[in-house]
């Protein structure tokens, strides 16, 4: 579904519907036309009239696209990718991938699903007149910064999970899905790492721009998005060290309990083991027992009893269990 929004050399904001608006705007005017749930007629109607390269419609139809920036005479062709976190102890991400199209004059969005924090900016273009008189760049700057500060909720998240599983490490016994946390983290940090690093890219090649369609004066903004993406990525290389910390303690922890419960049965072995042999020996048949088999048979009971106890003693003295 197509909505347009509509800016004057004033500040006046016009909000029309329908594919009549479809277009580039008239002289002084900036436009901003958003296309949700698009299909091939809605991406086709967007061809013919602002004339796209076909290779960028043919990325609008298909949301599997890395950040990049690409520059055609008349525009720029933008990705970007949002992620939200959902909830539950399953860490899952959704992503929310952005298609825009800028120019001097109009930005056209293009998007799967709703965007929060495209909306955040649609509603206040609506509303603050002084917000929605700097241009077209800067609404592409204001939508590029919405969709960058998704990603910090999302690493306060992922930091908080980190720590939460190495508390649970290093006090005792763990959980039994620690691992199968540890591991869906780690696929999270993966797929977060592959996005972020390029979008550092977009985001610098935006900030240096001060010509065309990004001026000097939004250049500035932009660069500011750059440097939360830089700390975005530093966070994420934060939590990917101590989340591999996290699995060689999950790791070493699981070690140290085989190795002490291998340490027990050594002991118990042990000490069971000469009350083995003295039953076994004393178990042999005898044609004459010496010092009379009732003396023998005493005698082989209190040393079954006492060796074993001895060496218990000892153990434990020297702190061995």
């Amino acid at each position: 579904m197509y909505r347009v929004l509509d800016i004057d050399s004033e500040g006046r904001v016009a909000e029309l519907t329908g594919d009549l608006h479809v277009a580039p705007p008239p002289e002084g005017v900036v436009r901003w036309i958003d296309l949700e749930k698009q299909d091939a007629a809605q991406l086709a109607l967007l061809a013919e009239r602002f004339k796209f390269h076909p290779l960028t419609i043919e990325d609008c139809a298909h949301f599997n696209q890395r950040p990049k920036v690409d520059e055609y005479p008349d525009y720029l062709f933008i990705v970007t990718h949002g992620f939200e976190l959902s909830p539950s102890p399953e860490c899952e991400l959704t992503a929310m991938e952005l298609h825009t199209f800028l120019s001097e004059r109009y930005v056209v969005t293009v998007h799967d699903e709703p965007i929060a924090p495209l909306e955040a900016v649609w509603q206040r273009l609506k509303s603050e007149r002084g917000a929605a008189q700097h241009g077209a760049d800067f609404i592409s700057y204001l939508i590029a910064d919405g969709v960058v500060d998704m990603y910090f909720p999302v690493v306060d998240s992922i930091a908080d999970e980190v720590e939460t599983l190495e508390e649970e490490i290093l006090s005792g016994p763990e959980p039994g899905d620690t691992l199968g946390r540890l591991f869906r983290l780690k696929r999270v940090l993966v797929r977060l790492r592959k996005v972020v690093g390029p979008q550092r890219d977009v985001f610098a090649h935006l900030s240096k721009r001060g010509s065309g369609p990004v001026g000097e004066r939004t250049a500035l903004y932009f660069r500011d998005v750059q440097d939360h993406v830089f700390r975005i990525s530093e966070a994420l290389e934060m939590a990917r060290v101590l989340l591999s910390g996290a699995l060689d303690a999950h790791l070493w922890s699981g070690s140290q309990r085989t190795n002490e419960i291998m340490k027990r049965l050594t002991l118990l072995s042990a000490i069971l083991l000469p009350r083995a042999f003295i039953t076994g020996f004393f178990g042999q048949n005898f044609e004459r027992m010496p010092f009379g088999s009732q003396l023998v048979f005493v005698a082989m009971l209190v040393s079954c009893v006492v060796v074993p106890g001895g060496m218990l003693y000892f153990f434990l003295r020297s702190r061995w269990f």
